[in-house]
């Protein structure tokens, strides 16, 4: 079969002929028709990821839209190594697939799935979200940050605030669901203040981070000064991306002097089939319009030309 296929870490894939999968008793075979090029197939397929392959010669790929052999049009994710979703062919173990609903197309499907589980999942699965609660996005305008603010609105977010690079980032956002715009590109101590006074006024309950990196640390800062005798709010932290960097500065006092709670969400920290179930759910939203994401396409043959490109939306394989 053709397939995308890593050969080297600091290389793209290059399309080429890959063995053909065969299926366990527990497993099955899905035809590929669109699977989604996202920052975590990137990372995996440069070697960067935790959860990246240690050997090469492999196909890169969590999720895609495919049929089964029977017919059945499904979206899947977690097939097993070294068969990826970005080939004709692939193999994922039947309780990874979930059935498209009607309406939903496969390249949105596709390039939904993966984003919009991240702030799924990390609102119900790690936060335990209520309705009527607030939630600050940090990193609102890349196509999971715009998605969770979608998400959060659907899910019954009281208010929603959002942070991008600058004040024309943010730009859009306010469509999307967003009550409070927050631009980044001030400096460190301004930007503390900033967050201190929009979680105290608007109540935050849940914070979704897509960057981590100094706007973490300054959103650590705002929630970790303890001015008076009550005990300081709650707030759930949640990490779902470093984008603007690995590791922070952490004082021991931030935990001690503040009601926050950190916690991540991701690979390993929510099981597959919780994962699929948050899938499950955002596509059923997204076939009734609820949410809404901007794509482009391009074949799988031309994989190499397309990995490394600035898409406006999220890029879609196709077969």
């Amino acid at each position: 079969m053709k397939a995308a296929i890593v050969h080297d870490f600091d290389a793209p894939p290059r399309y080429g002929d890959f063995a053909d999968p065969i299926a366990a008793a527990d497993e099955t075979l899905v035809q590929v028709r669109a699977a989604a090029l996202s920052q975590l197939v990137r990372a995996q397929a440069a070697g960067k990821h935790y959860s990246s392959s240690k050997t090469v010669s492999w196909v890169p790929g969590v999720d895609g839209v495919g049929h089964l052999p029977d017919g059945r049009r499904v979206y899947f994710a977690f097939p097993r190594s070294p068969y990826g979703a970005m080939a004709q062919t692939t193999v994922v173990q039947r309780r990874y697939c979930v059935a498209l609903p009607d309406g939903l197309d496969d390249v949105r499907a596709a390039a939904l799935g993966n984003p919009g589980m991240s702030s799924w999942a990390a609102l119900t699965h790690r936060a335990h979200f209520q309705p009527g609660e607030n939630v600050l996005i940090n990193g609102a305008t890349g196509v999971s940050g715009r998605l969770a603010v979608q998400i959060a609105r659907y899910l019954g977010a009281g208010k929603v605030l959002a942070t991008g690079r600058n004040a024309q980032s943010v730009e859009g956002l306010k469509a999307l669901g967003a009550d409070v715009l927050i631009p980044l590109d001030v400096p460190a101590g301004y930007l503390a203040e900033t967050f201190r006074h929009a979680i105290r006024e608007h109540r935050v309950n849940v914070i979704l981070d897509y960057l981590w990196g100094p706007s973490a640390e300054s959103l650590i800062h705002a929630v970790s000064v303890h001015g008076a005798g009550e005990a300081e709010p709650r707030i759930r932290f949640v990490q779902i991306g470093s984008i603007s960097g690995q590791s922070i500065a952490f004082p021991a006092a931030a935990l001690r002097s503040s009601g926050l709670e950190m916690m991540g969400s991701g690979l390993g920290s929510v099981s597959n089939l919780d994962l699929l179930g948050s899938i499950a759910s955002l596509l059923k939203a997204a076939a009734t319009g609820a949410l809404s994401i901007e794509t482009e396409t391009a074949p799988l043959a031309e994989v190499a030309a397309v990995w490394q490109g600035a898409a406006v939306g999220r890029l879609v394989l196709t077969m």
